[in-house]
């Protein structure tokens, strides 16, 4: 089984960047798609950006493509999301998650599909 540990959240003005880290334990790491996740206040848990197994594949949502960044480093078990242009919108808390399935071919944006999670880091954007 995968632990994940989420670090890099905080409170930022619009126009900033963040930088957020999961760090990961246990289980197959290295063979498993990993996502960012984002909840806003009152709203659903929803798709942010996932990196594939192999780091060949990356995957975004809309609202955050050309803004956001996701990578992973297998020697270090971390995926890493770089935001950019930070908008209030963005204000949420991020988790981190695993593929239920190791070395899923597509990369997949289903939370369902997710079965590992962190705890969470919360990412304030001011205007």
């Amino acid at each position: 089984q995968v632990q994940l540990v989420e670090s890099g959240g905080g409170l930022v003005q619009a126009g900033a960047s963040l930088r957020l880290s999961c760090a990961a334990s246990g289980g197959t790491f290295s063979r498993n798609t990993m996502g960012w996740f984002r909840r806003a206040p009152g709203k659903e848990r929803e798709f942010v950006a996932a990196v594939k197994w192999s780091g060949s594949t990356t995957r975004y949502a809309d609202s955050v493509k050309g803004r956001f960044t996701i990578s992973r480093d297998n020697a270090k078990n971390t995926v890493y999301l770089q935001m950019n242009s930070l908008e209030p919108e963005d204000t949420a808390i991020y988790y981190c998650a695993a593929d239920r399935r190791v070395q899923r071919a597509v990369v997949l944006a289903t939370r369902t599909e997710y079965v590992y999670w962190g705890q969470g880091t919360q990412v304030t954007v001011s205007s």
